[in-house]
């Protein structure tokens, strides 16, 4: 009998490491930081995802929100959605997760090199990119100006919130809420809105944007109309993807199985496939 050592689908060992509380209420947003057991790891590239997996309740497709070049643990950023998420909510520091992967494409940031980056998120969609901001950050010679947009529904929504008060200094951190409060001093309105009114300049620039599908689509049509063209534009699609490994054809746009061949695309590529996601 063959060993199971061969299995893809056998996930490797992750223990909690830290939990941070994000967002509370009804979609609360955790942040994990998972190390490997034993150093039985693996490497990822900015937009890669893995698979995350809590014995006996099942697997859920998760974007890695931490640098590669961090190399002691791996972050993720989950939101309470469903099953899996839920019971992942309820985990403490120390308990054991199964993990495997990288799965999916990386976003090309050795071809950014040189480039302004604007670097545009809503919702839980700053966990896809993040890896971008601090990985361009800690490489800063490498990168002209860093923009970041963010939004949320309301202050008490944001995430990264230390975080991105850190940066400040070395990146130009937009952030805005949906409707006024009290104290509020950035951008009242949606992301879409924001970025129209900072007007970030389309000359040497890559503009890379996740988030709720209609945010997304109102920024692209907001960086168009500042100018910016089909190939400066990045994002990615990580809805429905199952096995990650190209099997299940669950994610599949087009000819393309997202797992594989995504689920980074330029706005280029992207409009050449059909309108699923």
């Amino acid at each position: 009998m063959s060993h199971n050592v061969d299995n893809i689908y056998l996930p490797k060992l992750a223990r909690i490491a830290h939990i941070k509380e994000e967002i509370g209420g009804e979609r609360a947003i955790k942040t994990f930081r998972l190390e490997f057991v034993n150093g039985d790891g693996f490497d990822h590239a900015p937009g890669q995802c893995a698979m995350l997996s809590i014995f006996g309740r099942g697997e859920s497709m998760i974007s890695i929100a931490s640098s590669p070049l961090v190399k002691e643990y791996k972050q993720f950023s989950i939101m309470r959605v469903g099953r899996v998420t839920t019971t992942f909510h309820e985990l403490q520091v120390g308990d054991v997760v199964g993990i495997r992967g990288p799965y999916g494409n990386q976003f090309p940031m050795d071809d950014w090199k040189g480039k302004n980056l604007v670097v545009i998120g809503g919702g839980v969609g700053l966990a896809p990119v993040w890896p971008i901001v601090t990985t361009a950050l800690a490489r800063r010679a490498d990168y002209k100006n860093i923009s970041v947009f963010y939004g949320a529904r309301s202050s008490r929504d944001i995430m990264y919130r230390e975080d991105l008060e850190k940066i400040r200094g070395q990146a130009t951190v937009n952030l805005s809420i949906d409707k006024a409060e009290d104290g509020w001093k950035e951008f009242v309105g949606f992301v879409p809105s924001n970025v129209l009114d900072k007007k970030p300049s389309p000359d040497n620039t890559v503009a890379i944007v996740c988030g709720p599908p209609i945010m997304i689509k109102f920024v692209i049509q907001n960086l168009q109309q500042l100018g910016f063209k089909d190939e400066q534009i990045y994002t990615t699609i990580e809805n429905k993807m199952k096995c990650g490994l190209g099997k299940c054809g669950r994610c599949n746009v087009g000819t393309d199985y997202v797992c594989v061949k995504g689920p980074v695309y330029s706005w280029a590529e992207l409009k050449r496939l059909p309108q699923e996601y």
